[in-house]
């Protein structure tokens, strides 16, 4: 079913399916940078959502502000107000009846954020799973490209034009710069699985080997011919097998 879920003042949208069953648990889906929650078959967290609701998982899905069908403007969109909107979704999938453990998913960008969300509220997510998390973009906001688009990392204009017509936010290059990605992370002490590209050019393959370092309780997949989105070769299978089954098992 749509939902839809208010955080200060603006209204973000989503899908959330459940089995036909009293009692399950919840994987919440994030999504990556300009991308959103997943509404075409071929897309990464549509797939997702559609294996674990096969395998009786109920998952929330949902566009962070900015991004699809929710409100807000791109422009404005930080890391640090998606974990906002990250934290307003928790906070209703924990409302929901019904719901015995919650679990995260995030890709690219959304896979920093449900790292954070994760690290902030360790005893509420019972699982973790992290495909290509984006977390260099912090490394690439000190060094002034971002998405290819270059810029003073010490002189940051109040917008940046990248790809599809879109402006990025000069705050958002501010805050990319100062983000403590993996020390929040590391408060997070349950189950992660990492699962990244050795072909991944958007996000090189240190990020998740370092998430791999600060975690005490994960598994790294390092997939040989997958790249960003998981579309090249079998890579879509494999990368929906293993996080289907750590979700399972």
């Amino acid at each position: 079913m749509k939902v839809e879920i208010k955080r200060d003042g603006l209204t973000l949208r989503g899908d959330f399916v459940k089995p036909q069953t009293d009692k399950f648990n919840l994987v919440i889906l994030m999504h990556g940078f300009t991308s959103n929650r997943g509404m075409e078959p071929s897309q990464l967290l549509y797939q997702l959502s559609q294996r674990f609701v096969a395998e009786g998982l109920a998952t929330l899905r949902f566009d962070f502000n900015g991004h699809g069908e929710s409100d807000g403007r791109f422009q404005d969109m930080t890391v640090l107000n998606e974990i906002s909107d990250s934290k307003a979704i928790l906070d209703y999938a924990r409302s929901l009846e019904g719901v015995e453990n919650i679990y995260l998913l995030g890709h690219s960008q959304g896979g920093v954020v449900a790292s954070m969300l994760a690290g902030y509220y360790p005893e509420k997510i019972a699982k973790l799973a992290l495909l290509a998390p984006a977390a260099t973009l912090k490394d690439d906001a000190l060094k002034g490209d971002t998405q290819g688009y270059t810029y003073d990392p010490k002189s940051i204009p109040d917008t940046l034009p990248i790809k599809k017509g879109l402006i990025l936010g000069g705050f958002y290059l501010r805050t990319a710069q100062t983000l403590p990605i993996y020390e929040i992370a590391s408060q997070y002490h349950g189950p992660v699985c990492l699962v990244h590209g050795l072909k991944d050019t958007v996000v090189n393959n240190i990020a998740s080997k370092r998430y791999d370092d600060c975690y005490t309780n994960d598994k790294l997949h390092l997939l040989d011919d997958a790249d960003h989105g998981f579309e090249i070769n079998n890579s879509r299978q494999e990368a929906l097998d293993i996080a289907t089954k750590f979700m399972l098992d």
